[in-house]
């Protein structure tokens, strides 16, 4: 989540599910009332949010159900190993790794 250059907030939402799925998936974008909403509802059903502009930025001109592109590899794994070592941290265990 970020703001835009146009000051309104955006936000991407991903998927992944490891061993079955090759990268994660975009399943929704939004700028201004809907990043809101992306946010709000991520965070009521106790889903992880991280603020990354480049990143956001990047995300939200992808159409949703497409799966990232290999430029973006790195910079959603690092988002993502943070996540999962964040939610170690504070005793929130990760679901099991499927391969």
């Amino acid at each position: 989540m970020t703001n835009a250059p146009t000051g309104r907030r955006q936000a991407a939402a991903l998927r992944y599910v490891a061993g079955q799925m090759v990268a994660p998936d975009v399943v929704a974008t939004g700028e201004g009332f809907i990043a809101e909403q992306i946010i709000r509802l991520a965070r009521e059903h106790g889903i992880p949010v991280h603020e990354s502009p480049d990143l956001v930025r990047l995300l939200t001109r992808l159409p949703p159900e497409s799966a990232i592109p290999p430029e973006l590899y790195r910079a959603v794994a690092e988002v993502i190993a943070f996540l999962l070592k964040t939610a170690h941290d504070v005793g929130r265990v990760p679901p099991p790794v499927v391969r």
